[in-house]
C-alpha cells in the first residue's frame, strides 16, 4: 500500500443530524474524505445540510438534480446508488492519491482499520466490510451504541428457541442486510455494485476479509426511524427489491400510507408494525452476551486532506455528462471516453492491467 486516501461515496435523503452523524462517524473510523449525493434537491432539509457539508473539509455535496442527472433520472434509488458511487469510482481512477472507494449508505458508518487494510495484498482488488446492525428499540438517548453481529448457528439457535427471533438465521436476527458493504482500488475495469464489486460481466470479486474491517448499519434504530426510513423509501421510486424477509413489511407499510390517513391518525398504525416485525429483545441480546457497545464517533482516526481541489473539479467536469455509462455492465470504454473529455492526458487512469 502507498499510504493514500479512503473516499466514501453514497447517496442520501436524511435529517441534517444523521448526515452529521454519518460524516463525523465515518471520519472517525477510517475514512478521509466522503462524498455525498443529495438525492432529493427539493427537501426541506437540504439547504442545511448543503451549508454544512460545503463548510466541512473532508466532504463534498453533490446536488442530484436535473442537471447531475442529464440523461434522466433513474426511477430506482438502487440504481442511482450504484451510478453514483461508481461515478467517484471512475473519477478517482484519474488520480494518484485514492488508495480506496467505498459504497456506503447514509446510515453506515465504516469501522476501518487502517494497519488492517494497509495489509491487503497488492493482488487483491476488493475488500468486504462485514455489518454490524444497531440493536432497534423504541427510542434512544441519543445514537444507538450497542450493535448485533453476525452469530453462529448455536447462538441463533438458541435466540430461536427462547423466542427472540423467529428462525435461527442471522437474516432473522438482522433486518437489513447481511452482505456487509465492499470497497476497491479505483479502477474502470471494476463496478461497486450495492453490497459487492462485481466485473464486467456481473459476477462477483471475491473481496478480502479481515476483523479490522466492519461498517456500523443504523437499520430502523427506533421507533421514530422506521417510520421516517420506511416513509423515504416507498416515496423514493417504485418500490425496491427486498430480501424475502423484508416483504411483508415493506407491503403492509405501502398498504398503509396509501390509506390517506394523516401523520397523527398513521402514527400508532406505524409503531405497531415496527414492534411486530422489528423490535429486538434487548435485554436478551445483552444479558447474554451477543452485543458489541461502539461510539462511532469515538473513532480515533485523523482523515488526510485531499491533496489539492482535483475532486471537486472532476465532480463539476463530469456534472454534464450522461450517468447510464457508470452503471455495472455498460462496457468500460464508454466511462473511459468520458473520461478522457473531463480529464485528458491524465495518465493515471488505472486498469487491472496496469495493476
Amino acid at each position: 500500500m502507498s499510504g493514500g486516501l479512503v473516499v466514501l461515496a453514497s447517496t442520501v435523503k436524511d435529517t441534517l443530524a444523521n448526515v452529521q452523524r454519518y460524516v463525523e462517524g465515518n471520519l472517525a473510523g477510517g475514512a478521509d474524505h466522503v462524498v455525498v449525493f443529495l438525492d432529493a434537491p427539493e427537501d426541506p432539509a437540504t439547504p442545511d445540510i448543503r451549508a454544512y457539508l460545503a463548510a466541512h473539509p473532508h466532504a463534498t455535496d453533490v446536488l442530484c438534480d436535473s442537471s447531475w442527472w442529464v440523461d434522466k433520472r433513474p426511477e430506482q434509488l438502487n440504481t442511482r446508488q450504484r451510478i453514483n458511487a461508481n461515478v467517484v469510482k471512475a473519477l478517482l481512477s484519474t488520480v494518484s492519491w485514492a488508495d480506496w472507494v467505498f459504497h456506503v449508505d447514509g446510515d453506515e458508518v465504516v469501522q476501518i482499520s487502517r494497519p488492517a487494510l494497509s495489509s491487503v495484498p497488492a493482488s487483491q482488488l476488493a475488500v468486504n466490510l462485514a455489518p454490524l446492525e444497531a440493536v432497534s428499540r423504541k427510542q434512544w438517548d441519543g445514537d444507538p451504541t450497542w450493535f448485533k453481529r453476525l452469530l453462529e448457528p448455536e447462538d441463533l439457535t438458541l435466540l430461536k428457541t427462547l423466542g427472540a427471533i423467529e428462525r435461527p438465521a442471522n437474516g432473522a436476527l438482522f433486518h437489513g442486510h447481511v452482505e456487509g458493504k465492499s470497497g476497491l482500488r479505483p479502477t474502470t475495469d471494476l463496478w461497486l455494485a450495492l453490497h459487492h464489486v462485481v466485473d464486467a460481466d456481473k459476477h462477483e470479486v471475491a473481496p478480502f476479509t479481515h476483523p479490522g474491517l466492519r461498517v456500523l448499519h443504523y437499520e430502523s434504530y427506533s421507533g421514530e426511524d422506521f417510520v421516517r426510513k420506511w416513509t423515504s423509501i416507498l416515496a423514493a421510486g417504485p418500490t425496491p427489491a427486498f430480501r424475502p424477509a423484508r416483504e411483508p413489511t415493506a407491503v403492509a407499510l405501502q398498504a398503509l400510507i396509501g390509506k390517506g390517513l394523516t401523520p397523527e391518525q398513521a402514527e400508532p398504525y406505524l409503531m405497531r408494525i415496527f414492534e411486530r416485525t422489528t423490535e429486538d429483545d434487548f435485554d436478551t441480546l445483552r444479558d447474554l452476551g451477543l452485543l458489541e457497545h461502539i461510539d462511532p464517533r469515538a473513532g480515533t482516526h485523523q482523515p488526510a486532506d485531499l491533496p489539492d481541489g482535483s475532486l471537486a473539479t472532476l465532480l463539476d467536469a463530469v456534472r454534464p455528462e450522461p450517468k447510464r455509462p457508470f452503471h455495472h455492465g455498460t462496457p468500460a470504454d464508454k466511462v473511459r471516453r468520458i473520461l478522457d473529455r473531463i480529464a485528458p492526458g491524465s495518465g493515471g487512469r488505472r486498469g487491472l492491467l496496469r495493476r
